[in-house]
């Protein structure tokens, strides 16, 4: 029984009445420029107002239904790419908001930059106007069945035959098989296929890449020698079940010698491996780029699952007030006015920011890498390669965690698959372990800790320290004098006193961890037995890293009434929230003292109500059109119980009054327990 007689539009337009910030320049803060901002929403508006691109009931298609009509959308999504004359920047943008994972999602993302980055200025003039006209769909094809993080353990040969001046990919065992690759199962007519370069002496020279075709041009039928096919249905209704990941096989098929990826090596004519001179270094570019994606995909999907959280959340009330009552029935509460809700939801909301910032600021990374590979300095390799691996760990693990969170604060309801909610944890869920497993990465991250701070007492290594390792020459102040300085809640609203708890936070953890390598005569014993320790220490960078680049986002010009304000409280919020998450961490190392965290908490639920009010405008800030939100629950306008109702009765089991199976099984068992009541 309803409490009043207002509806969901009702409530989240008082909702948006109550914003003290300029809300069309937060849409800007958001998209990064005003650029971004107008092709964005163009592209949103543009795809929303499509028939072709209508969201399906995706959870109820049987497998092939959905992934003919993935192929549908992407067809169609290239030809109006084509009609319009789209601008590449327009057309990832298009891309981006069908929001249909196909094909084409590692087509763009993986085959094409993989090219770019590994192939010569000969082969970029043959492949890409092939790939780039979609000519030719490619997928990338590195993981194995029996191997994935560990690259160098790939079985899969590419043996050169100077008799004919070829090369001869085979797949030597069944763990050998490539596997996962989107687009592979059933679409894809070319590969960058990953294998082992033998030279006819029988040397093996490791890892390069292949541009292998795998389909006919004509028929699309296999080629001789290659066996493919999908690998079977995923997790999820919908999902990454629309698209083909698949297996495939290789029995001596051969490729002309050219086709090897020859950036950094090559096999002359009488099967001699040979490095050029463009350094190996410069293939951890497209790796960067990719987990710069990644990162940037991380911000959008917690994003999403926030807007929905939040929105429902106003929308929906559980529970009377003693004190309110509207014609004679108690009131009952907003579920958003719960301070339990307030807690889990509005420290999503501060994440969802932070991480659309340090995904912006990756961008920046990542140009800044690629000028310097370009210029042979690879200076900045290493820590640009630890920091995209961290943060594409640290992002992806909050986001899916994120995700779940925000489907438990939507209740029962966001337990429906037209929440929108189960199917966004399943498409972003696989992030955790693709382009490399979280817990590996962290690790790689640990053993870049350890290497650099190893150095710092030996060398004059110190003053050379910069970029998101700089605070690591304060190593001595934080061991030795550092002392947090807060002594009332306020003073953890001073952007100084949380970026110097989080160093301290950092360093001590990473400096405990190698002094207890220390203690190890074997390293490698060590790394393995303090694992733990060292994953988290690599957490603690990555939370600085993450903080600080959201201060420095405050300390930059920024247009709009309020705006800069609302941002400054969700980047102490998010800071706060992890104090009180990690607060044994902090605590333990020193960096502060239970008084001083018992004040971060107060200051924490201090900003819960300054979010309150803002709360709606700052998911509206995302600017997601409803179609690509995919969410009744999520609806802008509210009216969440209507279309609930209504999308009920379009579930394919209520095409027929009585059931299917009804007579057949159901209606004996009925007369059976008649005949017994009878007796």
């Amino acid at each position: 029984m309803a409490s009043s007689s207002a509806t969901g539009a009702d409530h989240l337009a008082h909702e948006r009445s109550k914003a003290k910030f300029d809300v069309e320049a937060m849409k800007i803060v958001w998209a990064g420029s005003p650029h971004e901002f107008r092709v964005s929403d163009r592209m949103a508006h543009l795809v929303a107002s499509d028939p072709s691109f209508r969201r399906e009931n995706r959870a109820v298609l049987s497998r092939k239904e959905l992934f003919t009509k993935a192929l549908k959308k992407a067809a169609h999504s290239w030809k109006r790419i084509i009609e319009l004359g789209l601008s590449d920047e327009e057309a990832s943008w298009l891309w981006f908001y069908v929001d249909e994972l196909t094909f084409a999602y590692i087509h763009w993302g993986m085959f094409v930059p993989a090219i770019k980055g590994s192939g010569t200025e000969e082969q970029l003039n043959k492949w890409l106007p092939l790939a780039t006209t979609m000519r030719i769909i490619g997928t990338y094809a590195q993981t194995e069945l029996g191997h994935g993080s560990n690259v160098q353990g790939i079985e899969t040969t590419a043996t050169f035959d100077p008799t004919t001046d070829e090369f001869i990919i085979h797949s030597p065992t069944l763990t050998s098989s490539k596997w996962w690759s989107g687009g592979l199962g059933k679409i894809a007519t070319h590969a960058v296929v990953y294998a082992r370069v033998i030279t006819h002496d029988g040397q093996d020279h490791g890892v390069n890449g292949f541009i292998v075709q795998i389909r006919s041009l004509d028929d699309h039928l296999p080629l001789p020698g290659v066996t493919v096919g999908d690998i079977g249905t995923k997790f999820g209704s919908g999902a990454f079940n629309s698209v083909d990941n698949g297996v495939l096989r290789f029995d001596h098929v051969r490729i002309p010698r050219n086709q090897m990826l020859m950036r950094v090596a090559h096999v002359t004519r009488e099967g001699k491996y040979v490095l050029s001179n463009v350094p190996r270094q410069l293939l951890y570019g497209t790796m960067v780029y990719v987990r710069k994606v990644i990162v940037v995909d991380s911000s959008i999907a917690l994003s999403r699952a926030v807007c929905i959280a939040a929105r429902y959340s106003s929308v929906r009330r559980q529970f009377g007030s003693q004190n309110r009552e509207i014609n004679g029935i108690a009131a009952e509460t907003p579920v958003i006015e719960y301070k339990t809700q307030q807690s889990r939801l509005f420290s999503l909301l501060a994440s969802a920011y932070a991480f659309r910032f340090i995904g912006e600021w990756l961008k920046s990374v990542y140009t800044d890498l690629t000028q310097k590979l370009e210029a042979n300095d690879f200076s900045t390799l290493a820590e640009a390669h630890a920091c995209t691996a961290g943060l594409k760990s640290l992002t992806t693990s909050s986001a899916v965690h994120g995700i779940e969170e925000c489907r438990k604060l939507c209740g029962g309801h966001g337990y429906l698959n037209s929440s929108g909610l189960p199917e966004l944890y399943a498409v972003f869920a696989p992030a955790c372990t693709y382009e490399g497993d979280n817990t590996v990465l962290l690790l790689q991250v640990a053993r870049f800790l350890m290497k650099t701070i190893s150095q710092l007492p030996h060398s004059d290594q110190t003053h050379k320290l910069s970029g998101t390792i700089a605070y690591m020459a304060l190593m001595d102040h934080y061991l030795i004098k550092y002392c947090c300085s807060v002594e009332k809640a306020e003073d953890w609203l001073k952007a100084d006193v949380i970026l110097k708890v989080f160093e301290a936070r950092a360093i001590r953890m990473c400096v405990a961890c190698a002094q207890n390598l220390a203690k190890f005569a074997d390293p490698s014993e060590g790394f393995s037995e303090l694992s733990p320790d060292l994953v988290e220490a690599a957490i603690a960078h990555c939370q600085l890293i993450v903080v600080s680049k959201f201060i420095e986002k405050l300390q930059q010009k920024i247009e709009g009434n309020g705006v800069k304000q609302q941002l400054e409280t969700l980047c102490y919020l998010y800071a706060l929230h992890l104090i009180h998450k990690y607060s044994g961490d902090f605590i333990s190392t020193g960096s502060l003292n239970p008084k001083q965290a018992s004040l971060a908490n107060d200051q924490l639920r201090a900003l819960y109500a300054e979010v309150r009010p803002n709360v709606i405008a700052l998911v509206d800030a995302f600017n997601y059109t409803d179609h690509f939100l995919g969410s009744i629950l999520g609806c802008y306008d509210g009216n969440v119980y209507p279309k609930l109702y209504d999308e009920a009765w379009k579930d394919p089991l209520n095409d027929s009054v009585v059931t299917d199976g009804y007579p057949e099984y159901i209606k004996p068992l009925l007369n059976q327990q008649l005949l017994n009541a009878r007796l």
